[in-house]
């Protein structure tokens, strides 16, 4: 699996090289900030065109990590398409392949800044989920303890080269974006270094999962 195990609250987590975080003890898998439809999206507004296969390739990573996995509940972690329209615009065919991952598993969708969650697909549509020591939100609060969220699309650096990175200190862990097309935030940004302790971990995603201090 070439995971990356850490300890947050109690939980016994595994930070996978493809950027989802797996539980084992509730054979869980979670991936944050999708963005399916980005390309639909950005033809749309006219902005500049992205290859138009971003949902396929993020699904199919998905459902590669899934099938490793065993995962029996899935959480999607907000911003899961890049907006409403995206959603309802989502080709019939992508709409089914959802629809196989779902089947025989507890699929839940969090509330995302870009997205309410796609109340037209199945699974359960929550704010927030407490399960265990751990929360499950979008975005980090300040004073949480035991959170899981997402939204900033971190990444971290080594020898210069900045890739999609977990971000894990004792009492918060902050999730790279799954989706394809994303970008991402340097971890020494204001917005990520206020929230994370001194004394933080990235997990750089890749071929290997591999742990280096925050860079600052």
């Amino acid at each position: 699996m070439n995971g990356y195990p850490f300890t947050l609250a109690g939980a016994e987590l595994t930070a996978l090289p493809c950027g989802a975080l797996y539980w084992p003890a509730q054979k869980l898998l979670c991936v944050s900030d999708l963005h399916l439809g980005k390309a639909e999206r950005a033809a749309r507004r006219s902005l500049s065109p992205l290859p138009p296969y971003e949902t396929q390739d993020t699904l199919a990573r998905l459902e590669e990590a899934m099938e490793m996995t065993g995962a029996e509940t899935v959480i999607c972690l907000g911003d899961s398409f890049d907006d409403d329209a995206a959603a309802r615009a989502l080709p019939r065919a992508d709409q089914l392949w959802i629809a196989k991952l779902q089947a025989g598993r507890r699929w839940i969708w969090i509330e995302g800044n870009h997205d309410p969650g796609p109340v037209d697909l199945g699974g359960e549509h929550l704010a927030e989920l407490s399960l265990g020591p751990l929360t499950f939100r979008h975005i980090a609060e300040p004073d949480a303890r035991g959170e899981v969220s997402g939204h900033y699309h971190p990444k971290a650096g080594l020898r210069g080269r900045w890739r999609p990175a977990f971000l894990v200190d004792r009492t918060r862990l902050i999730l790279p974006a799954f989706g394809t097309y994303t970008g991402g935030l340097r971890s020494p940004d204001p917005a990520l270094s206020a929230l994370m302790a001194p004394e933080a971990l990235a997990i750089l995603t890749g071929d290997t999962a591999r742990a280096i201090p925050m860079p600052r």
